[in-house]
């Protein structure tokens, strides 16, 4: 082509028996570029890309190389939680290695695009993206939103969004958008043809969708310029729609929302979706959402009602910075407080100020908290989204010196199909699960301090078993590493679990002991966090109070730095501890 021209050219390759990408073999091929002058190379570029085949069905729903795959996913905000927004390449995978093992297969990218760095770890690690482009658009909901600049950026946008991520395997979905205001107005759908026009012109072969909240919007002409119509939390509607519609292929855009604090619990346990919270924290009993939400066992029941829906996307995977409903702003009641001298001050501020201020600044929605650590929801998720791993999970902790005689619920999470609990070697009976039954529950437990088992099974044979004991004082620091060898490149990160057990090694699960750091070595300590949504110490801070037994400290190997790196943490009245990892 002449100098300072473009030109379009286009290669028809062929590829015999290609390896396929798949969530299980993640195969992929490179297809390089050269730009040749005189017969030179004098530029080019590798583009990494995988070879499979996507379809989405009214009656088989999504099918990947033509197998079905029911969509296990979560909506996830971009930050890192302690690290903050900008990328980390091993902080994403961490994030995505946890999902994994709970048995996620599948992302939404909630409400953005998303960083490259994502696309590629999930092509690499075998999941599939929803990619999502909008949170308004011409009619805002905010102040300083996107539909601002809407009409002069939208089509800019979308179009370099799809250009760029097209050739990731991994993506199988475009999202337009997500709760926008249009989908109340009655002709919102003809800015929805245009945006899925605009997709459709720069790739045919992936589904269009949309995450919906008013019900009404797929019978007002939103369903007939989508490919996947997006119900965000409602379950119930799926049979009505496809009723109405047999034709639409529908998911789950949005689901759940079930909010809880990981190590919190609040009696009594009640099934009102609204109680359930004191001390700004949220119990983790796993029954309490927003007036909107859901918990996951209803959502659970609507997709089982209606196998060809495509599966469903839990608001959210990891609990992000900002948006901390239920406590989203400063109340104007007096809240539930455990402690009353903590009720005393509040209802003094409430008295001076007319308001309670409250200190959370991170969300509660999340299956894992802002730290990284699993909460009790992760075991819920896990006993339907991985039904052939052996696995059973009790909750709650047994450490209620203040409770005893008094009933105090336990539940069973697990992918086998009968539980039995035993409180002190006493069986409390042994319990099936029925149609539309996600846990087990024993609601009548007099609680006594020693040791809880439940024992499961699955199709009559034993399952697997889990135990959760009374634990001492608390007697020690231990700490794990999440990996050993590091690279000394300056960006490579070890995220170190602190845990405060007691003589016997158990953690001790109600534990709030100040923990100090230290890094010895070529690395440096860039980051603590302990998950708990009201704390305001400094994410850099070196030091940080466990948070129910917990803490996490990130450090990062200097670039060039190689060596030993020893990580040491210590309490006031416990044995410290310490470790050492490698940078190479």
């Amino acid at each position: 082509m002449p100098a300072g021209r473009q030109a379009n050219v286009a290669h028809a390759l062929v590829v015999k028996a290609p390896k396929l990408w798949s969530l299980r073999e993640r195969h992929r091929y490179v297809a390089e570029t050269r730009v040749l002058r005189d017969g030179k190379v004098i530029d080019g570029v590798r583009t990494p890309f995988g070879i499979r085949s996507i379809a989405i069905s009214p009656e088989r729903g999504f099918l990947l190389n033509g197998e079905h795959v029911v969509l296990n996913g979560v909506c996830n905000h971009h930050d890192l939680g302690a690290l903050g927004a900008a990328i980390n390449v091993r902080a994403l995978e961490r994030q995505l290695e946890i999902l994994q093992a709970m048995g996620c297969n599948a992302i939404r990218t909630s409400h953005n695009p998303p960083a490259p760095e994502l696309l590629e770890l999930c092509d690499r690690l075998g999941f599939v993206v929803m990619v999502e482009a909008f949170d308004a658009w011409r009619l805002g909901k905010k102040r300083d939103d996107y539909s601002r600049v809407f009409d002069d950026w939208h089509e800019k946008d979308l179009r370099a969004m799809v250009r760029r991520d097209r050739n990731h395997p991994c993506v199988v979905q475009w999202s337009i958008g997500n709760e926008v205001r249009e989908l109340f107005e009655a002709d919102g759908w003809k800015l929805a043809a245009h945006l899925a026009a605009i997709v459709r012109e720069e790739d045919r072969t992936r589904p269009v969708v949309a995450g919906m909240h008013n019900v009404n919007a797929p019978y007002m002409g939103f369903q007939g310029v989508l490919d996947i119509v997006g119900y965000n939390y409602k379950p119930g509607d799926y049979a009505k729609l496809r009723a109405r519609y047999p034709q639409l292929v529908i998911e789950g855009s949005e689901t759940a929302s079930t909010i809880s604090s990981r190590g919190e619990y609040f009696f009594p346990v009640a099934d009102d979706k609204a109680l359930g919270r004191s001390d700004f924290q949220v119990s983790s009993y796993d029954l309490y959402t927003p007036r909107w939400a859901l918990p996951p066992d209803v959502e659970w029941k609507g997709l089982d009602e209606n196998p060809p829906v495509l599966g469903e996307f839990v608001w959210t995977g990891f609990d992000y910075l900002g948006e901390p409903t239920p406590f989203n702003a400063d109340a104007t009641n007096l809240l539930n407080f455990a402690d009353p001298a903590a009720r005393e001050r509040a209802a003094k501020e409430l008295a001076e100020l007319g308001k309670i201020r409250v200190p959370s600044r991170s969300s509660y929605f999340g299956i894992i908290d802002l730290a990284g650590f699993p909460k009790d929801r992760f075991y819920l998720y896990q006993s339907r989204w991985r039904p052939d791993l052996r696995m059973a999970h009790i909750l709650p902790h047994w450490n209620w010196p203040e409770r005893v005689g008094q009933v105090t619920p336990v539940q069973v999470y697990s992918s086998g199909d009968e539980a039995e609990l035993f409180l002190n070697g006493q069986s409390l009976g042994r319990k099936r699960r029925g149609p539309f039954e996600y846990r087990f529950r024993w609601d009548d437990v007099r609680y006594q301090p020693g040791e809880l088992k439940v024992v499961t099974y699955k199709h009559g044979q034993p399952w697997a078993d889990a135990v959760v004991r009374t634990t001492g004082p608390a007697a020690a620091v231990r700490l794990k590493a999440d990996r050993t060898a590091l690279r000394a490149d300056g960006q490579d990160l070890v995220f170190v679990t602190a845990e405060v057990v007691d003589a016997q090694g158990l953690v001790v699960p109600r534990a709030k002991s100040l923990l100090k750091f230290s890094v010895e070595g070529p690395a440096d300590l860039v980051a603590t966090d302990n998950g708990d949504a009201t704390s305001h110490v400094s994410f850099q801070s070196p030091e940080r109070a466990a948070f129910n037994g917990l803490a996490l400290l990130v450090v990062r190997p200097r670039a060039g730095g190689g060596g030993a790196i020893r990580i040491r943490a210590a309490a006031e009245g416990l044995a410290p501890a310490e470790i050492e990892v490698t940078a190479q």
